[in-house]
């Protein structure tokens, strides 16, 4: 790494401080935050969350979140609280899968540039083009050329981003390696979660040190000024959901424009209107 990309990172080693070293990420809290402490903090903020994407709407902003972590450091369960109170015309949430064979003939951001916002809209990227940093890198899935080149190329594709007035906003949540292992247990245990568990997921497991040092040189040459990278301590998920919520509605200055007194209309009147028989129509078995 040269000397310039050391001094372009200025939160790098803040960050790798705070978590994802190559011995350890992050230590296990001493206290769990109370279920009924995030609920009702997570209901208050996800109130603000719906002002915001109202802001963003009236003020006709774009708006790109990027979140990045491990596997199973809480990056899907922070995504789906931020979106569940939000309208899906204005917020929508990429995860894009292994690109296809005419995708990998592209230049490498094409596939992701599709997917940007226009006015008015915010775009969450669950994984992104660090794919190439990450995954890509550890697994062998590029060369070496290809991975230089990204790491060249990153830094002023997202500065050209910014410049373009889109709102650049990117979450590394961090994990231990204990935590990270609990999770996989419990995967492994319920049904319902164990579709989360590739093979991917448990050859990145045994690649543990090698992922920490593809994410040190990664924030060596991508954490700039212009698009920073911010770390979330994840290892209580309630406290990672609710930190990164409140850190990014810090980011974007915003009013509340939300319509008030709002008065529904008079319903029409029935008057000649005759209502189908109920024995033409096909109803689902009421089992429940």
């Amino acid at each position: 790494m040269s000397k310039k990309n050391a001094e372009n990172s200025g939160a790098t080693h803040r960050a790798t401080a705070a978590g994802d070293s190559l011995n350890d990420e992050v230590s296990r809290p001493k206290k769990w935050l109370a279920k009924k402490t995030y609920k009702r903090e997570l209901k208050k903020l996800q109130v603000e969350l719906v002002k915001l994407q109202a802001w963003i709407k009236h003020s006709g902003l774009k708006v790109v979140v990027i979140f990045e972590g491990r596997d199973a450091a809480g990056k899907g369960g922070t995504i789906k609280r931020i979106t569940e109170s939000l309208n899906p015309r204005g917020c929508r949430v990429v995860a894009l899968g292994t690109p296809t064979e005419r995708e990998k003939t592209q230049w490498y951001f094409q596939r992701y540039i599709e997917h940007l916002p226009a006015a008015g809209e915010m775009v969450i990227f669950d994984r992104s083009w660090y794919n190439r940093a990450g995954v890509e890198r550890v697994m062998g899935f590029c060369t070496d050329d290809d991975y230089r080149e990204f790491l060249r190329s990153c830094p002023e594709f997202e500065r050209m981003l910014v410049r373009s007035g889109i709102i650049l906003i990117k979450y590394w949540f961090s994990v231990s390696f204990d935590e990270q292992e609990r999770r996989f247990q419990d995967r492994l245990k319920r049904v319902t979660k164990r579709w989360k568990l590739s093979d991917m997921d448990l050859e990145a497991r045994a690649r543990w040190v090698e992922y920490s040092r593809a994410k040190d040189e990664m924030f060596a040459y991508t954490d700039i000024k212009q698009a920073p990278w911010y770390v979330v301590l994840s290892d209580d998920k309630r406290k990672a959901r609710l930190n990164c919520i409140s850190h990014l509605l810090s980011l974007i200055p915003y009013q509340d424009v939300l319509p008030t007194g709002v008065e529904l209309p008079p319903r029409q009147k029935e008057e000649a209107y005759m209502r189908a028989p109920f024995e033409d129509q096909t109803f689902v078995p009421e089992k429940f």
